[in-house]
């Protein structure tokens, strides 16, 4: 055997301890993670995938469904008791993949894994979870990434009407960020994802967070009840990385079929989104929608439901008027 042999096998072995140690203390922080933000909901199983939730309230039905990388604390944290207030029964979900929703099934698992569920296939389960729990003629209201699976529900299942919140619902120009291809990549999804739960504090996450509020600030208490350190767990981080990477094919398929929607649609959109732009999104889908309304609230970010939530709370109010549920 050569010295080079000998060298490379030593190399290889390093590498491989270097990989259990990091795949030991991420496992370790995602039990830290799970223990300090446990599930705060129920749980009903579709097809053997279980999917998380919290319903509160009496009256009609609204859905709130949260963006890209979070979980349904988003819309938990002032967004849904507002909304019971008002009086409606509110249903918030763990997207699939996300929170402490699992994926569709199997096929989607695993750090090798590259397949990304659909928005129209989030929609689905979704739909049947809701069916399953007694909702119906439901306002569905979808927040960023979650704006599209609002869309798919509208286009695909019952829904009295939809309310779309700084949402991700037309193909944009240009690419998504580097850290999306990596972490949704075979390699980064088994090596990248367990090394940054490994590494990163959760509670040290603020500027990554208060971008996406920009230029509003990120209300007190928010990172806390997030739970940041979910968002961090090697898992979601794949599932996230790999439905956004995928996200403007399925946009492209959608779109087409806009026109055909005749209920009830609220647009709600801050001239001040850098992250999913009025003009790319909102303003492009109003001009398709055969029966929408835009809300253009001035100098407000990514995070309407926050930043304006008076404006928001009025226009799911406003959706569930014109459907004739209230």
């Amino acid at each position: 055997m050569s010295v080079w042999t000998i060298i490379a096998a030593a190399l290889l072995l390093a590498l491989a301890g270097c990989g259990v140690i990091v795949e030991r203390s991420a496992d370790r922080a995602v039990a830290r993670a799970e223990d300090r933000w446990p599930p705060v909901g129920q749980f009903t199983e579709v097809d053997g995938a279980r999917v998380h939730y919290v319903q509160q309230g009496q009256g009609p039905d609204v859905v709130l469904i949260h963006g890209a990388g979070g979980n349904l604390r988003d819309m938990t944290f002032s967004l849904l008791p507002r909304l019971v207030e008002r009086g409606f029964r509110v249903t918030a979900f763990d997207r699939p993949g996300l929170g402490y929703t699992d994926r569709i099934d199997e096929s989607y698992a695993g750090p090798f894994n590259t397949r990304a569920e659909s928005p129209q296939q989030q929609a689905a389960l979704l739909a049947r979870a809701a069916q399953q729990i007694g909702i119906e003629n439901p306002v569905v209201v979808g927040h960023s990434f979650g704006g599209s699976v609002a869309m798919a529900w509208a286009l695909d299942h019952e829904a009295e009407a939809l309310v779309s919140l700084a949402g991700a619902i037309m193909p944009w120009p240009g690419d998504v960020a580097t850290s999306y291809k990596l972490l949704g990549s075979r390699l980064g999804g088994a090596t990248l994802a367990p090394l940054a739960a490994a590494l990163i504090d959760p509670m040290e996450t603020v500027g990554r967070v208060e971008p996406i509020f920009a230029p509003n600030p990120m209300p007190e208490g928010y990172l806390a009840h997030i739970g940041p350190g979910l968002s961090l767990r090697p898992g979601q981080l794949r599932a996230n990385a790999q439905q956004v990477q995928a996200l403007k094919g399925h946009l492209r398929t959608m779109v087409p079929r806009y026109d055909t929607l005749s209920i009830p649609v609220e647009l709600v959109h801050g001239t001040a989104d850098d992250t999913v732009g009025l003009e790319i999104h909102s303003v492009a889908a109003a001009d398709i929608l055969p029966n929408a309304n835009l809300t253009v609230l001035e100098g407000v970010g990514h995070m309407p439901h926050h930043a304006r939530e008076g404006a928001v709370v009025e226009a799911i109010l406003r959706a569930a008027e014109r459907a004739g549920l209230r």
